[in-house]
């Protein structure tokens, strides 16, 4: 895959421009966004910014953190707190998103969203309210290896690194995830998959796979 140098703020651009001209595969009024990556790339910050491009071109938005959605502790720890396949087979409660995330988006349905379920910390119910997202409102969900569930994501934004990134990138008392996402790349192979692929490796030069022409092309 050819890789072509782009700054944040153009990408950022390019990706919201792409959006508003995207209509919903199922025919729903709502379009479903995924920012895929590896917790060391900030999905949170990318979702974030594309949020704000996408209200100033006057859509509605809702980020969600996939972090929100995490099983009980009980569950996503059965095999230990340092398990590689648990966490990459045990860790999202992917039955909670389809139920309180994906179902009421879809055709014919209410628009009502729980933003989050359980606290990723205490392992709580969060015991949010539930939010309207309009028709015409745009459903951002970022987080890593939510590509390969099958999920409805009308457009995915891929944030990938480098093994060598990846770890030098990851904190230490994290490494023991890894094999995780060695196992997603072999297993899903999000940059074959996803719509915009960023490698980011050097966070402060970030490069593309260039879908679509610049902003206002797209």
């Amino acid at each position: 895959m050819r890789l072509e140098p782009i700054t944040w703020d153009r990408l950022t651009e390019a990706v919201a421009d792409r959006i508003t001209r995207t209509t919903a595969a199922d025919g729903g009024p709502w379009l479903r966004v995924a920012v895929d990556g590896a917790p060391a790339t900030g999905t949170g910050a990318a979702a974030s910014g594309l949020a704000e491009a996408l209200r100033l071109r006057g859509r509605s938005v809702l980020v969600i953190a996939a972090s929100g959605f995490l099983r009980p502790a009980s569950l996503r720890y059965e095999h230990g707190r340092e398990d590689p396949d648990s966490y990459y087979a045990d860790r999202l409660d992917t039955g909670a998103l389809w139920r309180e995330v994906f179902a009421p988006l879809e055709p014919g349905g209410q628009g009502r969203v729980l933003p989050d379920l359980r606290d990723p910390v205490t392992d709580r119910a969060t015991r949010s309210a539930y939010r309207e997202l309009p028709p015409g409102g745009v459903l951002v969900l970022h987080g890593p290896l939510l590509l390969g569930h099958w999920f409805p994501f009308d457009l995915t934004v891929h944030l990938g690194l480098s093994p060598g990134a990846l770890r030098r990138r990851t904190d230490e008392t994290e490494h023991w995830a890894l094999p995780a996402f060695a196992r997603y790349e072999r297993e899903v192979a999000p940059a074959d998959s996803a719509d915009v692929v960023v490698r980011a490796d050097d966070p402060r030069h970030p490069a593309w796979n260039h879908p679509w022409g610049p902003p206002g092309e797209a």
